[in-house]
């Protein structure tokens, strides 16, 4: 069976939808980089992943899908929250797990 990134992506939105850190940390590389937008962040690592996502779990709860597209390096993903409607690049590895995030608010 093939890896399907499109999948993945309401897999992980579903995660952070359910408020689920466990799944939605599962889904990400051991050396993933996740470039907010939002806060204008760059994490890197386990810890500071972890806190980024109990932080945004709190703050910016996400609710209903927007859109979904394929990209060439993975799966670009929109989704709205409390404040207003973000848009998520997600990259993966070979073996199917998120290598890179890049979100922020949608223009």
């Amino acid at each position: 069976m093939s890896f399907d990134p499109m999948a993945a992506a309401v897999d992980w939105l579903d995660a952070y939808r359910a408020g689920d850190i466990e799944t939605i940390l599962n889904m990400y590389a051991d050396d993933a980089v996740v470039h907010c937008g939002c806060d204008n962040l760059t994490i890197t690592g386990r810890d500071a992943l972890r806190a980024y996502w109990v932080q945004r779990l709190r703050d910016y709860p996400a609710s209903e899908l927007d859109n979904l597209q394929p990209s060439d390096s993975g799966t670009s993903i929109s989704y709205v929250t409390g404040n207003g409607v973000v848009s998520a690049l997600l990259a993966f590895n070979a073996a199917g797990q998120i290598k890179a995030l890049s979100c922020g608010p949608m223009e």
